[in-house]
């Protein structure tokens, strides 16, 4: 759970599941919608991939990046159960 609180502690990784939940992104696609480096880019969603946040495919010469709902949903369930 740290990892994931780590991960959505940057604005960008935030921005980047932004970007995520509107669609399913490769690297470059990612990394040309903001003013840092590619390898920062990746270093991003390496944390985001640790955290489960997001999942990624190799299509081809490409990783596609997807959100993933199922550890959010965890989260949500997680903090209802603090609420009694």
């Amino acid at each position: 759970m740290n990892a994931l609180f780590k991960a959505l502690n940057d604005n960008t990784r935030r921005e980047i599941l932004e970007l995520l939940k509107e669609k399913d992104l490769s690297a470059g696609d990612i990394a040309n919608a903001f003013n840092i480096t590619k390898p920062s880019i990746s270093h991003h969603l390496d944390i985001l991939r640790q955290a489960d946040l997001v999942t990624s495919e190799k299509k081809g010469q490409f990783v596609v990046y997807s959100i993933n709902t199922t550890i959010l949903e965890d989260i949500l369930q997680w903090i209802i159960t603090l609420k009694k």
